[in-house]
């Protein structure tokens, strides 16, 4: 579970000039109607059908990752330690798994990803760790970790800003983690993302590489690959009293270093960083009559953590599915947004 964090929403200066944004007007309004965030991304629709329910006596919220399985349904991951299996068209639950730890404690459940055999891959963020369960919630792996990646005194990491986003890149060969902030004598803002590749049916520790957030009090909740290979970044932050920060970027790994054996990122020459474009700030999509039981610069917002790319469209544009982590708080709300994603001109 992650706390709010703190940070000023405004749109930075990188995406100002990448959308062309002009003070509000009539095509500013013309857009709205359109359902654009930007001229990359356009809001479907949302859903709060999930919000302050509950299943079988569990309550579903608490939401940190999804994850599209084998049948086409989804898999969401509560922070809480619970892995719930959704109707992909309703968003109905049909089945809620409790996870544990090897000594049957509950994990900090943040990232999650299905490998092609149906097993889950699970992240935790107190340790942090990467699990492997079976459909039944038994463990049968845990993958290796860095230890400069372990939280201290163990390692550099901060407690609860760890592995939050988990998916796998096309073909299945390399897993991949992102660290929510930067670690003790790197860069602040600058974020390590661990990589695993599979030898002989197991994952092995990879590459490591670095991204830098638009802002140190940014941090990475959620991280998924596009079926070429790139990547689909969140950035997101809290101010009390005005709300989140939530932007949606489109991130290369191709040419990046190799930060494995990098101690301390520190901008030093050499250490190319990953690559990446902004796509949409969220607050600049239309509400849709959304309303929020807190301040935000955008009703629609809330505190974002969970991202799947769910297919495309008849354009080839992704279709990528977004829910919030409400924290089991009666100021927050659960919710799901569904997004279009255009990624072929940003290359």
């Amino acid at each position: 579970m992650t706390p709010r964090k703190r940070t000023r929403p405004v749109l930075s200066a990188t995406l100002a000039a990448a959308f062309c944004l002009a003070a509000p007007g009539a095509a500013h309004a013309d857009a709205r109607q359109n359902h654009a965030c930007s001229p990359a991304v356009t809001l479907d629709r949302f859903s709060d059908a999930l919000d302050k329910t509950t299943y079988d006596g569990t309550y579903v919220g608490n939401l940190s990752a999804l994850a599209v399985d084998r049948d086409g349904s989804l898999a969401a991951l509560a922070d809480r330690s619970t892995l719930f299996q959704l109707d992909a068209k309703t968003l109905r639950p049909t089945e809620a798994l409790p996870l544990a730890d090897e000594s049957g404690k509950e994990l900090d459940s943040e990232g999650l990803a299905v490998d092609r055999d149906g097993t889950r891959l699970v992240t935790s963020e107190t340790e942090p760790s990467v699990r492997r369960y079976s459909l039944d919630g038994k463990i049968l792996e845990r993958l290796p970790v860095p230890d400069d990646l372990r939280v201290a005194p163990a390692g550099r990491a901060t407690a609860n800003q760890t592995f939050e986003g988990l998916t796998l890149l096309p073909g299945g060969h390399t897993l991949l983690a992102s660290m929510e902030y930067a670690l003790a004598g790197d860069d602040p803002g600058t974020v390590r993302f661990q990589t695993w590749t599979r030898e002989h049916g197991r994952f092995r520790l990879g590459a490591q590489y670095a991204y830098r957030t638009d802002d140190p009090s940014l941090g990475v909740p959620e991280v998924q690959a596009t079926p070429d290979g790139r990547l689909l970044v969140l950035e997101r932050g809290f101010t009390a009293g005005v709300g989140n920060t939530v932007r949606l970027y489109l991130a290369d790994p191709r040419h990046a270093t190799d930060a494995s054996r990098v101690p301390h990122l520190t901008g030093q020459p050499g250490v190319r960083l990953l690559r990446k474009t902004p796509l949409a700030d969220i607050a600049d999509c239309p509400s849709l009559g959304a309303t929020a039981r807190q301040p935000q610069p955008n009703p629609l917002l809330d505190n974002i953590e969970g991202m799947t790319v769910t297919g495309r469209d008849g354009t080839g544009r992704l279709k990528v599915l977004l829910v919030s982590d409400d924290n089991q708080n009666p100021s927050q709300t659960t919710r799901f947004y569904h997004l279009r994603v255009r990624t072929t001109a940003t290359r």
